[in-house]
């Protein structure tokens, strides 16, 4: 049997109610301090393996916590273990934390190659319209921030984007209806990568 991770324990420590010792620090304050363990400070995370949520709209990351509890949704890397973190949060809590992230400021990452982020540009606003390829503006925003249940692609890490779009091929990421026969069955490797290196800087 697999190990339960350090960071389980870590988040029922915080979350529990019969030892803390700041009764008027709330759920959602406690739920942050674990979410920054991978996440980073203000939702701006530091590595690859873990998504910014950073200026993430609310209701996107509502929905995607209640798909992870729901087990709705997957996660490809093993460190996530966010089926078991968001089983332990009920629905006010995840609208807290919702709220929270999508009130911080999004930090835009490193840029790229100036060729791979000019062929990335061009796919994002204007799709491949040779293979029926959609503009990523059309559900994500002109400038990639995202809306309502579409997320911020913005600033996102570039390893993380190329992953989520594989991902969205397999039974990870069951939803995405417009993702999956729209988009990622339709883009080479190459043109996931070049997308993900412009929206890192972006």
């Amino acid at each position: 049997m697999r190990k339960a991770p350090a960071i389980f324990f870590a988040i029922l420590a915080i979350l529990g109610t019969s030892s803390l010792p700041a009764a008027e620090q709330t759920l959602v304050e406690r739920a942050i301090h674990v979410c920054n363990a991978c996440h980073g400070e203000g939702g701006v995370s530091a590595s690859p393996a873990y998504p910014k949520l950073a200026g993430q709209p609310a209701l996107y990351t509502q929905e995607q916590l209640k798909k992870f509890r729901s087990q709705g949704r997957s996660d490809s890397s093993p460190q996530g273990y966010m089926w078991g973190i968001s089983a332990l949060l009920d629905d006010a809590t995840i609208t807290g934390l919702a709220e929270y992230y999508a009130e911080q400021k999004a930090v835009p990452g490193k840029a790229g190659s100036p060729k791979l982020m000019a062929q990335g540009k061009q796919i994002f606003e204007e799709g491949v319209p040779a293979k029926g390829i959609p503009a990523c503006t059309q559900c994500h925003g002109r400038n990639g921030e995202g809306a309502s249940v579409f997320p911020r692609i913005a600033g996102q890490h570039a390893e993380y984007l190329v992953r989520q779009l594989n991902e969205f091929n397999t039974k990870l990421r069951p939803h995405g209806t417009v993702m999956k026969d729209n988009v990622v069955k339709k883009m080479t490797a190459d043109e996931m990568k070049a997308v993900a290196a412009y929206l890192q800087a972006k």
